[in-house]
């Protein structure tokens, strides 16, 4: 089976942003505050990215590729009922992604990786990821325009990232730390393995045995790709980075 596909809408069905004092917490833990501009803020994820070598790319293949970027996020926002996302592509080979529910942006990120990666083996991008305060993502935010430490934080991070390294966190200590190990297993990633990663990494993925019947392949097959693309230690990661978030998940076995 190949990568997702790119058809449906990018986010959940479009629901209310109320409006709530200062500091104020909502039952499901995020935190609403005023902006200056009295611009109504809540605590979201951001995900910035560019595509790498993408001047070595014609202008139709750059498209595919923003393209199944952009399905995948329509993926992502139907993992969770309450989820709300938004997407934006931005000068060219740029994009930005953003997540009312910060707990899911390293299951995301690897997933938009892997998304990439099933196309093509060569098919990278860079990923700088931020949380903090920021314009709510709904289905009618244009990123664009979008403002708060969240975006900012991760645009900012995005110009940094040099070298062989594809990603990094701006919240700095252990989140950086599990993002730069997960970036280098990722880089590894074959396009059989990705492929097996894009059916199981979405909470919703349910037993190995459905994603085998997915695939196509048997459920030991699957297994030997999901141990080669290092699954296991990055299961292990995404569970304990969820709980401390308090958005326990993962896909089962």
């Amino acid at each position: 089976m190949g990568p997702p596909s790119v058809g449906g809408g990018l986010q959940s069905a479009p629901k209310e942003v109320k409006h709530f004092p200062h500091h104020e917490r909502k039952p499901n833990g995020f935190l609403f505050s005023k902006g200056s501009d009295m611009t109504s803020f809540m605590n979201i994820a951001v995900l910035t990215g560019d595509i790498v070598g993408s001047t070595d790319l014609s202008a139709d293949a750059l498209d595919d590729i923003m393209h199944a970027l952009h399905g995948a996020c329509g993926i992502i926002a139907g993992w969770d009922s309450n989820l709300q996302t938004a997407f934006a592509r931005q000068s060219g080979d740029g994009w930005q992604l953003a997540l009312s529910d910060p707990g899911l942006d390293f299951r995301a990120g690897l997933y938009l990786q892997a998304t990439l990666r099933s196309l093509d083996k060569t098919h990278r991008s860079r990923i700088a990821y931020a949380t903090g305060n920021g314009t709510p993502p709904t289905h009618a935010t244009d990123l664009n325009s979008a403002t708060g430490p969240a975006y900012t934080a991760s645009g900012r991070l995005l110009s940094q990232i040099s070298g062989s390294s594809l990603m990094a966190h701006a919240d700095g200590g252990a989140r950086s730390a599990t993002i730069a190990l997960a970036d280098h297993i990722s880089q590894g990633w074959t396009q059989t393995q990705a492929q097996a990663l894009c059916e199981t990494l979405p909470p919703t993925a349910g037993p190995r045995a459905e994603v085998a019947k997915r695939l196509g392949i048997t459920r030991e097959a699957v297994n030997q790709r999901l141990w080669s693309a290092g699954f296991p230690a990055l299961e292990r990661a995404l569970e304990a980075w969820e709980t401390v978030g308090t958005h326990p998940r993962g896909a089962q076995t």
